[in-house]
């Protein structure tokens, strides 16, 4: 496999697998009664570890956070949350016990879902839609264009890497992982993209929200492509939710507090969309120490769509994609998502259910 983050995952996996077979070879636990199995699966955990990045694409976990959504829905469960700025990162950290759930990219739960077999994670519900695509300087007006040109994205094997990637070649263009082909694709963190469009050293990048908008606001680029163009209804999954088996099969209770919480954090959102752009602004601050600029926010905002629905065709889509590219080997989907929980909480509350078909 050609990806570096997906290769690193592998070292992450290998670990797990060898501390749960040292932990076979421990003494083994009496059996449990019905009785006591059932209230096993009706226990909740004292903690749950939770992953989020300081990113706007992560607006329901930083609202969520801020306004302590989570913390009320939790009750007497304890939320520690962690902070990552990478896919990779947070996967490695959910495959080794670190955290218990994380929101997270559609390519790095693939990824992490690919390496473990099937074992480690499963997708719990969505989080965001939009808000990425490739922007570029004056000159650059169709795929053509692009020809011997420089374009970031952020990381190889993210999703925005796979989504210029496959772009690219169904625009008869190609480039390779090393930066070479018709155009070269250079992988880099966004800070590092946004200096070097301002410095003229690349012609354009693939990125997320908020990069996207201070691209265009700040450094004059201008759109080629905004990717929901690209998928039905304009929609795909730029973030969701997803949580170890482990810790679901242990604590379903906690795993449906949790969701109680995203789901108040997504209507809080969408009901109040001022209040909720300074909460999330406000979490970054408290994260980073640096807030968006006002302008930068409300533009974010507006290019993206917060919903408890994955959107799993485009999961499925993005996979195959991956495929395409040569950085991801075939991969089985199958039983990546539990969507019990969350579509018993919409029930509930009269919403309609959400789906895992791949179409």
């Amino acid at each position: 496999m050609s990806s570096r983050p997906i290769r690193a995952l592998a070292l992450a996996t290998a670990a797990l697998v060898t501390s749960t077979a040292l932990a076979a070879c421990g003494s083994k636990e009496p059996e449990k009664t019905a009785a006591e199995a059932a209230a096993g699966n009706a226990a909740e955990a004292t903690t749950v570890k939770l992953g989020y990045f300081p990113n706007i694409t992560h607006a329901p976990a930083l609202v969520g956070v801020n306004k302590k959504f989570f913390d009320e829905k939790l009750g007497s469960t304890k939320l520690e949350a962690t902070t990552f700025n990478a896919g990779p990162a947070a996967i490695e950290a959910l495959l080794s016990g670190a955290i218990d759930a994380t929101y997270i990219g559609p390519n790095p739960a693939i990824n992490g879902w690919s390496k473990s077999k099937g074992e480690a994670l499963k997708i719990v519900a969505g989080s965001t839609s939009g808000g990425a695509g490739l922007v570029v300087r004056e000159g650059i007006n169709t795929p053509a264009d692009l020809k011997g040109k420089k374009i970031a994205t952020p990381q190889l094997g993210n999703t925005q890497d796979v989504a210029l990637r496959a772009w690219l070649k169904q625009n008869g263009l190609n480039a390779d992982t090393s930066g070479g082909g018709d155009v070269s694709v250079l992988p880099q963190d966004n800070a590092t993209a946004i200096q070097a469009f301002a410095q003229g050293t690349i012609d354009g990048a693939w990125v997320p929200e908020p990069n996207y908008s201070k691209l265009i606001l700040e450094s004059k680029a201008k759109v080629l492509v905004d990717e929901k163009t690209l998928w039905p209804n304009q929609e795909f999954v730029t973030t969701h939710l997803i949580v170890s088996q482990k810790f679901l099969k242990e604590y379903p209770g906690t795993v449906k507090k949790l969701l109680e919480g995203h789901i108040a954090s997504v209507e809080y959102i969408k009901a109040n969309n001022d209040e909720a752009q300074k909460a999330a602004n406000g979490q970054i601050e408290t994260l980073t120490s640096k807030p968006l600029k006002d302008e930068i926010l409300k533009a974010a905002f507006a290019n993206l769509k917060f919903t408890y629905d994955p959107i799993a065709p485009s999961l499925f889509t993005s996979a195959k994609h991956a495929e395409d590219v040569g950085l991801l080997d075939p991969v089985d989907l199958k039983g990546i998502y539990d969507l019990t929980l969350l579509n018993e909480l919409l029930k509930a509350k009269g919403l309609p259910a959400v789906s895992d078909a791949a179409a």
